[in-house]
């Protein structure tokens, strides 16, 4: 008796002791509870049979192993012979076996899958292919997700592929492990020890990137070292590209425009000059020649600081044709970033990338993508889309999204971003007619491109569970799933992803699915409602600063955005102000430009209104902004609530973990909710509406907040 009691303690020890830390993110192949379901799953499984012998096929076969005996449990193959699970690439796969598949290639691109069951010689088959190996594992990760989210494998019948070509995470990672706009740690690339020294966690960061479809990373930050393109950092970048490659994962690198000059001994980075010209051709054969797949360059230029072309009288054109030449003989793309802005444009910033860029529309050279952010100022909690979108029918434009929470709370706040992208990619444009939405430009149906593509940039770091909260590895994992497919639904994606990462009980999914879905209107309701955008404090973002106004640029200032006076607040940008309502389609300016037709979220982004303007709901303005911000407090304590009552249901580390993030949230969203408040009360001379807390310190206070040591500066 006593030797049961201590090995109950003793398992009970073990138990407690092997905490989930994230680190498995979305792939945790936990083990299946429910028999009936593990019987099937376990029937249809029994045998294994790959063809191929690619590194890539390996990979499949030792990700269905892992997955499967996670899952299933270690004796799974033993459950029976009467089935068999047969993956492998078309021109691998047996006469018998293709001939079942019939026309289903014709159905799928080089990057798509094929999932099918049908019976064959008295035995049950499941086959996985595609046209390359990169599709069979893109196959295989979706088959074991069937398996985690618990569907039925008894009828398959899935053909997909991927309808952007260029999935990329854009990491702005410095050579010093330092992360502009990270919030989960340093760089995972240890750029010290790399070649010699390959982290397992590089593996497992390709891992699961493929797992949803991403096939590329920029290695750098676009703020750009010009030392990633000496020969000492080259030998690290291809270690890691030898590692991504059976993954299906192309590297890409951040040019410095001005690498001629500082690592390359010229005296110009002109772009019209030869030897420039030349010195771009010769590093790209170089590069080449030690990463045959080596995908392109990003770059940023003549933007924030940043060399570029104009510095020598050229245009973006210039530039990125010039970059685009070099890597035409090995099929590399130029991503060439839209986010400009100048000081020496007095114009509305929100205007400044349009008119820099659309009249160049059919200039740039077919293997050149402008590389546009989602809204027109800088990834703020909401904006409307950027005009850009459908406005360049001859250039491939693809959207920059930010992962990463620069302006969100950073990652002590639970926010689910698919949510936003959704958005942003259903939003019409009317470019051709209704119905032309952000996404068909972007997949290149609208205008029917070639060339398509799509960035997140990373909020990935060397922190244990890879994002410094675990709720924010949603954001990375729904990024993925709209890159590859920006139709889906972020409500469907949610679900997908709680039941791979925490739990398939209904009791759980519901409530924090409901959950995650309100929590992007929760971040602008408690920062920026109602239109109101960048007014986070300097340099870090961290935190309310709509009061500042000595910066040394009036577009780095947030009192250039809100414009706060005693008459009302926001930015006119319609035909009375800085009319940038001009550069959308008729239909949208129109919608934009009226008072009764533009929704509340974008009035004050296109209007300046009066403090006592009355709303659709009856309500001043100023008594719907307390309100919207109090709203977003409360949303935030229910959130807490929400998470309170789910514990059952979520091991204690991560349980715990969050349940501490979202006390951070809530305070910090009353701390935006009373500086705000306290800020614009000074203008709208109005009182707070019963309902709405009083503030519990003064506005002298909030203004004497300093955070010199913010991260992700």
């Amino acid at each position: 008796m006593l030797k049961k009691l201590v090995l109950f303690v003793v398992l009970l020890f073990c138990l407690k002791s092997f905490a989930n830390d994230g680190y498995k993110l979305w792939l945790q192949y936990d083990y299946i509870k429910n028999e009936n379901l593990r019987s099937e799953y376990q029937a249809a499984t029994s045998n294994l049979m790959s063809f191929g012998t690619s590194e890539t096929i390996k990979i499949a076969l030792k990700e269905l192993e892992l997955g499967l005996n996670g899952m299933l449990g270690s004796g799974y193959k033993s459950a029976s012979n009467n089935s068999v699970l047969i993956f492998g690439n078309k021109t691998n796969l047996s006469d018998d076996i293709l001939q079942k598949l019939g026309n289903s290639f014709t159905e799928i691109n080089d990057e798509g899958y094929i999932i099918t069951s049908f019976f064959l010689k008295e035995k049950n088959h499941i086959v996985i292919s595609g046209k390359t190996d990169a599709g069979v594992l893109y196959g295989v990760f979706n088959f074991l997700k069937h398996i985690q989210t618990q569907k039925s494998i008894k009828t398959l019948n899935i053909k997909d592929s991927p309808k952007i070509d260029i999935r990329v995470l854009n990491h702005w990672d410095n050579l010093d492990r330092t992360v502009e706009r990270g919030y989960s740690g340093f760089s995972i690339w240890d750029w010290h020890r790399l070649p010699d020294y390959l982290d397992p966690r590089y593996t497992d960061y390709a891992r699961a990137n493929a797992s949803i479809g991403i096939n590329g990373t920029v290695l750098n930050n676009v703020n750009a070292n010009a030392l990633i393109l000496t020969p000492q950092y080259l030998d690290k970048v291809e270690a890691l590209a030898n590692v991504f490659r059976p993954y299906g994962i192309k590297v890409y690198l951040t040019a410095r425009f001005s690498a001629p000059i500082e690592i390359g001994g010229l005296e110009t980075a002109d772009p019209y000059n030869k030897d420039v010209i030349q010195w771009w051709a010769e590093k790209t054969k170089e590069i080449y020649e030690r990463i045959p797949d080596f995908g392109g360059y990003l770059v940023k230029a003549n933007s924030e600081g940043q060399p570029g072309p104009q510095n020598y009288d050229r245009n973006h054109v210039d530039g990125a044709n010039m970059l685009a030449t070099a890597l035409e003989p090995y099929n590399g793309v130029v991503m060439w970033r839209a986010f400009v802005y100048s000081e020496h444009d007095v114009t509305d910033r929100a205007k400044q990338a349009y008119s820099e860029f659309v009249p160049y529309d059919g200039q740039f050279k077919d293997n050149v993508l402008v590389q546009v952010k989602n809204g027109p100022i800088d990834f703020q909690p909401h904006e409307p889309f950027h005009p850009m979108f459908g406005a360049m029918p001859k250039t491939p434009l693809m959207m920059e999204f930010q992962i990463t929470q620069e302006y969100l709370g950073q990652s002590t706040h639970s926010i689910y971003l698919p949510k936003q992208y959704e958005e942003i990619l259903n939003s019409d444009t009317y470019r051709k007619g209704k119905g032309s939405t952000v996404a068909k430009v972007i997949d290149g149906s609208l205008h029917d491109k070639k060339l398509t593509g799509i960035a997140g940039v990373s909020n990935i770091g060397n922190d244990m569970n890879w994002t410094g909260n675990p709720m924010l590895q949603a954001n990375w994992y729904g990024y993925g799933r709209l890159a590859w497919n920006p139709y889906l639904s972020a409500e469907d994606i949610a679900e997908d992803w709680l039941r791979s990462t925490f739990s398939n009980d209904k009791r759980f999914i519901e409530p924090v699915k409901k959950m995650m879905m309100t929590t992007t209107e929760a971040v602008v309701n408690y920062m920026t409602p109602f239109g109101l955008h960048h007014i986070m404090a300097t340099g870090h973002h961290y935190g309310p600063g709509p009061w500042v106004s000595n910066l040394s640029r009036p577009e780095w200032n947030p009192v250039y955005y809100h414009k706060a006076d005693s008459l009302g607040v926001g930015f006119d940008r319609t035909p009375t102000g800085s009319h940038a309502t001009e550069q959308y389609a008729p239909e949208v300016a129109k919608k934009f430009n009226d008072l009764k037709s533009i929704s509340d979220e974008d009035l004050l982004w296109f209007h300046h209104v009066a403090w006592d303007y009355k709303m659709k709901n009856g309500k001043t303005l100023w008594n719907n902004m307390a309100l919207k911000y109090q709203e977003g407090v409360d949303q935030v304590k229910q959130m807490m609530e929400t998470w309170e009552n789910i514990e059952p249901f979520v091991d204690e580390q991560r349980y715990n973990n969050i349940k501490m993030l979202l006390e951070i949230q809530y305070k910090e969203a009353k701390w935006w909710r009373d500086a705000c408040l306290l800020y614009f009360q000074e203008y709208s001379n109005m009182p707070l509406p019963e309902s709405v807390e009083k503030p519990s310190q003064t506005l002298d206070y909030f203004q004497s907040l300093s955070f010199p040591f913010a991260p992700g500066n």
